[in-house]
């Protein structure tokens, strides 16, 4: 009898004792199985809240692997045509009439403001398995608005990135960064992300609504929504391509 009392406590203590033992790499590649995507398309609105006040500003983007995007804006009139091109490290920018123009965005201008939002360019195109780019240990555990999270500290396995470590609060039951920290190679905070509302889709689950905050900027924040994504759709390549801009 003692010992049945011994392995029914032993089976006991082993639930918790295995979720604790989870590594910070093995937590963060739980996170980019739900936020990386390898073929999406998705429509989004992002709220601007500047000095004087907000803007609303609407697109739809189009995602294949880690390194292609596309990006059409879709109101409000200003800024409707506009389109955003990614190919690995390298961006390009179309703005129809009345210029008619392209701009090639590479290096350190890929961390400019996107429209004067919260989000650089380097933010709205992300799409990197943070596992390849960071090392990842839990350094606490916390709650948010009384969802258990793993605090994890990731630092940047090259130096030649914009954050060079992060913060991540991850929720334990869906493995998603529900708020994150930014910093630069001189541990200056950068920015600050928050996931306000989370949705499911088919087998992943993914934010719906976001904060953005750069802290270096005096505006009062960006409200980044996903309206509608879906995951596993075929991108067309002649979509990826400059050519695209213009059509």
């Amino acid at each position: 009898m003692k010992n049945l009392m011994l392995c029914l406590t032993l089976l006991l203590c082993a639930g918790p004792v295995t979720a604790q033992t989870l590594t910070g790499q093995e937590i963060l590649q739980k996170v980019d199985a739900n936020m990386a995507v390898d073929q999406a398309v998705s429509m989004s609105t992002m709220i601007v809240h500047g000095r004087s006040g907000s803007r609303t500003i609407t697109s739809k983007s189009w995602n294949k692997g880690r390194d292609k995007a596309f990006v059409e804006y879709l109101s409000p009139a200003r800024e409707k045509g506009k389109k955003m091109l990614k190919l690995g490290d390298k961006i390009w920018t179309y703005t129809p009439e009345p210029t008619d123009r392209i701009i090639t965005i590479s290096g350190h201008l890929l961390r400019q403001s996107v429209m004067g939002s919260d989000l650089s360019y380097e933010d709205v195109t992300e799409n990197d398995h943070l596992v390849d780019l960071y090392d990842a240990e839990v350094i606490a555990e916390d709650e948010i608005n009384g969802q258990h999270c793993y605090v994890l500290q990731l630092r940047a396995k090259e130096q030649d990135i914009s954050y060079h470590s992060r913060k991540l609060w991850v929720d334990s039951e869906h493995w998603l960064p529900l708020k994150e920290e930014r910093y630069a190679k001189s541990g200056k905070l950068l920015k600050t992300i928050e996931i306000i509302e989370i949705f499911q889709v088919a087998e992943r689950w993914y934010p719906k609504k976001m904060i953005f905050k750069d802290v270096l900027s005096s505006g009062k924040g960006t409200e980044y929504l996903i309206d509608s994504i879906e995951f596993d759709v075929e991108v067309p390549d002649h979509l990826l391509t400059q050519a695209a801009l213009r059509k």
